[in-house]
């Protein structure tokens, strides 16, 4: 446990953050290029079936940080913590942005293979549910009253919203449905070539550090803005003090 708080702090500091990012960029960009030019083509779905290798990942990030919501909004309700509201906040919109990411990408891949950009599928049906769940949850953070009420508040919601993940995931095993089995979470062996399966799983370990870079320049930002709304450090003032402008003096005549 000692290890990973110094790590945590560690991947917090300037040197850590520019470590991150070159890795979670040059990852990315490195299994992008792998998938497009050294990995063979799916050979029913042709050169459309390359979207896997964003599609899965994102989708996988989307996971990842909903839960990181999870914790950190029980965490921030039993303490009443600042920095565990930070934390949730930050995971909650990388979340939305992958998961809005993985809708998009599903569509591009559904069109030629389905013939459709849309359909009502229950995977299709409970990502789309998620990522409103989670753009609730960055919304009722906004709202105009004091921001502690608000962010309680947000903190049910992220737990709540949470029990729509594994039903994502289980979606296509519970329901029939269009979508293709889970590529790498799933009962049996993954039904994917070596060289296909060793990018995918390259191409979300990426992804996977991406998401942490992020959650961590996010609070960094967020721990400055929050300094405009505290009292002391790590508590959030209840309410916005009204600013009381003097009256200027009568003129006498």
């Amino acid at each position: 446990m000692r290890i990973l708080w110094q790590t945590a702090i560690w991947m917090s500091g300037a040197a850590g953050r520019r470590v991150l990012a070159v890795v979670a960029n040059t990852g990315v960009i490195a299994a992008m290029l792998v998938a497009l030019f050294l990995v063979p083509a799916d050979g029913e779905q042709g050169m459309v079936q390359r979207l896997m290798y964003l599609h899965v990942p994102t989708a996988w990030a989307g996971y990842m940080n909903f839960t990181v919501v999870f914790v950190a909004s029980i965490a921030y309700l039993r303490t009443q913590r600042v920095h565990w509201d930070r934390l949730a906040a930050a995971a909650a919109e990388a979340g939305v942005v992958f998961t809005g990411l993985t809708i998009t990408l599903g569509a591009l891949w559904g069109r030629p293979v389905w013939g459709t950009w849309w359909s009502w599928d229950p995977r299709l049906t409970t990502t789309l549910i998620l990522f409103l769940v989670y753009s609730a949850y960055l919304t009722v953070r906004r709202l105009p009253d004091n921001p502690v009420r608000s962010y309680r508040w947000a903190a049910v919601v992220g737990i709540v919203g949470f029990a729509d993940v594994p039903m994502v995931h289980l979606s296509v095993l519970w329901w029939r449905s269009l979508h293709q089995e889970p590529s790498l979470l799933r009962p049996e062996a993954p039904a994917l070539a070596p060289s296909m399966l060793a990018t995918l799983v390259a191409a979300t370990m990426a992804f996977t550090v991406m998401s942490v870079w992020l959650i961590i320049m996010r609070l960094r930002l967020r721990r400055m803005e929050d300094r405009i709304f505290t009292d002391t450090p790590g508590r959030l003032i209840e309410r916005v003090r009204p600013v009381v402008i003097p009256a200027l003096p009568e003129r006498k005549n």
